[in-house]
């Protein structure tokens, strides 16, 4: 990971200021909206309130934060084996929230492999994270162990992506709301052989700089027919694929936007760019 340096006065760039863990959630993170989706989804598939919730691959941990923050009542375990990552997020999300979530939630230093207890009514493993799992055997494994980690009715959320510009080489660049700059994401390699693809994430600032890689990731891109067979064989009873509404865009007839709301599909048309939920029960 690397800033460029731009300014000739010998001040830090905006790019050397920043924070890379900061502009991550802003750029990539919506808790709220995730919270929403899974309170709404295993309320019509339980008939109940989910409570308790596991966040596989936490990082910050700003899910969990936000999801005891949702209801007094909810617990919320996060695992990670980063523990520079884990230390930040207890200095920046869960020390400022102490006073409202108290002791409602739990972080383990671990390989999301080796934590099964307590059981809960949701494991969640977004914004891609268990892709870092190469091969069938790897992933099946993680998806046995998240299932020993929930209660009866229990249900593992995941996230994917997809799209024909999946397998091209590109860099999308986003503007971001919260501060004044822009996120980029590259797809670096693809390889069809194996699948294997290298994305990184990019900061661009109005001054010229730039947090160069500032996030990498090593992946196989899974598609969802592999995703719902594996889930399958370690013995999930049902596994859901919820897409994506998108409509036209009002100033371009041309482009599809999403809406932010996800539905329940077996069968859609392929776009160039799409991401799903997948949802798998116990």
């Amino acid at each position: 990971m690397g800033a460029n340096t731009m300014n000739s006065d010998n001040n830090p760039t905006q790019a050397e200021s920043a924070d890379r863990h900061e502009m991550y959630q802003f750029a990539v993170q919506a808790p709220d909206t995730e919270v929403e989706f899974f309170e709404e989804t295993y309320k019509k598939l339980r008939g109940k309130n989910p409570l308790s919730m596991k966040e596989d691959f936490c990082g910050t941990a700003l899910l969990s934060v936000e999801w005891c923050k949702s209801d007094p009542e909810r617990t919320a375990v996060g695992v990670d084996f980063c523990p520079d990552t884990l230390k930040w997020g207890e200095e920046h999300n869960i020390k400022p929230a102490n006073a409202e979530i108290g002791n409602r939630l739990q972080i383990i230093e671990a390989d999301v492999r080796e934590v099964v207890e307590p059981k809960v009514d949701i494991t969640c493993a977004l914004n891609f994270s268990f892709c870092i799992f190469k091969t069938r055997e790897e992933l099946r494994g993680y998806f046995a162990k998240a299932l020993d980690g929930l209660k009866d009715d229990g249900m593992l959320i995941l996230d994917m992506f997809g799209g024909t510009e999946c397998l091209d080489e590109l860099e999308e660049e986003t503007e971001m709301d919260e501060v004044d700059a822009s996120y980029l994401w590259e797809h670096d390699k693809f390889n069809p052989i194996n699948n294997d693809i290298l994305c990184h994430i990019h900061f661009e600032f109005p001054d010229g700089s730039r947090m160069d890689k500032a996030f990498s990731y090593d992946w196989r891109l899974w598609s969802l027919q592999e995703l719902r067979e594996l889930l399958e064989e370690a013995g999930y009873s049902k596994v859901r694929v919820y897409w994506e509404e998108f409509e036209e865009d009002d100033d371009d007839d041309d482009f599809m936007e999403g809406t932010g709301e996800f539905y329940e599909a077996t069968e859609v048309e392929n776009q160039e760019s799409w991401q799903v939920y997948i949802v798998a029960e116990k």
